[in-house]
């Protein structure tokens, strides 16, 4: 009798420090450390945030083959997030999950960052059909992407500026909230009036989008106003900015699927959870008569169950590296 294939992905692009297993297709553990050290800076600090990976590493694989209750030897291959990504986080995943799998003599499996957001979305049912349009979004990207495969995927427009997720947490920094702050700008929106304010888009040629304009436009508001109008109004100005910000990425999303002739959208990425986003897909979706596929809340922002999933379906290609593997780069991701 054979033993289920059993894999173990770790994630460490950023400043989250996370391990998940998947056992035959099934994620079976997905434990997750936030960094908060880096509340303070207003934004993550790629050396502190090294430093919390190799702190946290050991811990939180560990809880993840707990949680999956299996052991170590139990596991076929180790899948980590290659890149794209900060280097000397990944450098922290990709040197334990070398070292780890060379101590249990199994293969590695690299896993594109970007790759993993969209296929977060073949973690639960139901699971889309190829092919599908896929809009990430998150503090790094901004892809429309053309899912043609598993792993033949074709970027259509993407950010030429600052992605999405930045845009957010700028615009929260400038509001005074603590970083991460875009989940705070979904917060206070909820009671806001999207139509209170007025704030210019940005308009790019094709499928390509740009944020900087509007930072810039939010920049100059939040300075002609007092901290306490600010303070009395921050509903209403939470809500009319992620009006507009959801706005520019859902006129492009539609024009990408009316040019393509795509009707299923799926959505990733860690600005997948905000749900003003999602409520706007949802209402699009009806209208443009699209089925529609949006990862749970858990499978959105940085995680290790999308690296495991895309780690399961490369495990048969046996698309292995090597110890001397290098990170990825940002672009191509197919």
């Amino acid at each position: 009798m054979s033993h289920p294939l059993t894999i173990l992905g770790i994630e460490s692009s950023c400043d989250e420090t996370a391990a998940a297993v998947i056992c035959d297709g099934k994620i079976v553990s997905n434990v997750v450390m936030s960094q908060l050290i880096h509340q303070k800076y207003g934004g993550v600090v790629p050396e502190l945030a090294a430093r919390a990976h190799e702190t946290h590493m050991i811990p939180v694989v560990t809880a993840a083959l707990q949680e999956a209750a299996i052991e170590k030897t139990a596991l076929h291959a180790i899948g980590f997030t290659q890149g794209p990504g900060l280097l000397g986080p990944l450098l922290v995943g990709s040197c334990f999950a070398k070292a780890l799998a060379c101590s249990l003599g199994i293969p590695l499996i690299g896993v594109h960052h970007i790759q993993a957001h969209v296929l977060a979305n073949f973690i639960d049912e139901p699971k889309p059909n190829f092919p599908f349009l896929c809009l990430t979004v998150s503090g790094g990207h901004t892809q429309i992407i053309l899912v043609k495969d598993y792993f033949s995927m074709e970027v259509l427009g993407e950010t030429q500026d600052d992605a999405a997720g930045e845009a957010f947490d700028k615009i929260a920094h400038l509001m005074g909230f603590s970083y991460p702050g875009g989940a705070l700008i979904d917060r206070y929106a909820q009671g806001g009036n999207p139509q209170a304010f007025t704030f210019p888009a940005t308009h790019m040629a094709g499928f390509d989008f740009s944020f900087s304009g509007i930072k810039t436009a939010f920049l100059l508001f939040i300075q002609s106003k007092t901290p306490e109008f600010i303070k009395a109004n921050r509903a209403d100005i939470c809500a009319s900015i992620q009006a507009v910000l959801v706005r520019m990425l859902l006129d492009k999303l539609t024009k990408a699927a009316q040019k393509s002739g795509m009707h299923t959208i799926a959505l990733a990425g860690g600005v997948a959870a905000n749900s003003y986003l999602r409520q706007q897909l949802k209402q699009l979706a009806e209208k443009q008569h699209w089925t529609i596929f949006i990862p749970a809340m858990a499978y959105c922002t940085d995680n290790a169950a999308m690296v495991a999933i895309t780690a399961y379906y490369k495990y048969p290609l046996k698309e292995f590296v090597g110890l001397a593997a290098k990170s990825f780069p940002r672009y191509p991701i197919g």
